[in-house]
């Protein structure tokens, strides 16, 4: 499977832009940041989606009766 297949269509779009950034520049203590920023966003995101899932399914609840 090809990595390009799970990016955003838009080349410009941040997600693809962060993804094709050259880490080879940076440090072990910049690459040890930037895991621990991503880990944080991961959590945001796994966080928002967890409450869109339970607010759609009382949404769902609510007009099912």
């Amino acid at each position: 499977m090809d990595d390009d297949e799970n990016l955003p269509r838009d080349a410009k779009a941040p997600l693809a832009l962060l993804v094709k950034q050259d880490l080879d520049p940076l440090s072990v203590d910049e690459l040890d940041q930037r895991i621990s920023v991503l880990k944080s966003e991961i959590s945001r995101c796994e966080t928002k989606k967890s409450f869109a899932v339970t607010h759609r399914a009382s949404a769902e609840n609510l007009f099912k009766r």
